[in-house]
């Protein structure tokens, strides 16, 4: 988890302990309860209505930030509080459960990148090379030791072993390959 995560996670923590304060809590004034709603209202929502006028001098002021923020300005106008500082919230929740999303997609792609072998050991006139994979020719046979990677894709011609998919399937249990699977 990121430090920006984190932080957001804290903005919504904090926005929910004022919100349901604001919303059960008997003040002596309304003016108490609706500065408590204004304060949660700017902890989680500060970020959107920054990006919202930023956007505004930059020309694009149709974008998702300008409409939530119009939309809970409206809803304090009309003095639905409560409204106003959930549906902020539940935007920064949305966005948080976002963030999550890609960084996990992310560190995926950046899994699959590292199965990537450096190179592939090539039967070439009775002797076995290392040659880069984007050498190796269409039919040339492939020795592949154990705790190694499987360079190319391929057909299993002799031998069998237990190939670890994790990192393409998900599948933490090494998968059994035998002659004549493809690999």
């Amino acid at each position: 988890m990121t430090t920006k995560m984190q932080k957001q996670i804290i903005k919504i923590i904090c926005c929910i302990i004022l919100l349901i304060l604001a919303s059960f809590f008997p003040f002596p004034q309304k003016n108490y309860q609706s500065a408590v709603y204004i304060i949660a209202y700017f902890i989680v929502g500060y970020d959107v209505i920054k990006s919202s006028i930023r956007n505004i001098f930059h020309g694009k002021f149709l974008d998702e930030n300008f409409l939530m923020t119009i939309a809970t300005i409206g809803a304090f106008f009309i003095e639905e509080f409560p409204e106003a500082v959930s549906v902020m919230l539940f935007y920064q929740i949305g966005e948080l459960f976002q963030n999550y999303a890609v960084d996990k997609s992310r560190k995926s792609v950046s899994d699959l990148m590292d199965i990537k072998p450096d190179y592939a050991n090539v039967y070439r006139d009775e002797k076995t090379i290392k040659v880069s994979p984007e050498e190796v020719k269409i039919g040339e046979i492939i020795g592949i030791k154990p705790g190694e990677k499987i360079p190319l894709d391929g057909i299993v011609i002799e031998g069998s072993s237990h190939v670890n998919t994790v990192a393409l399937t998900g599948e933490s249990v090494p998968k059994k390959v035998i002659v004549g699977e493809e690999v």
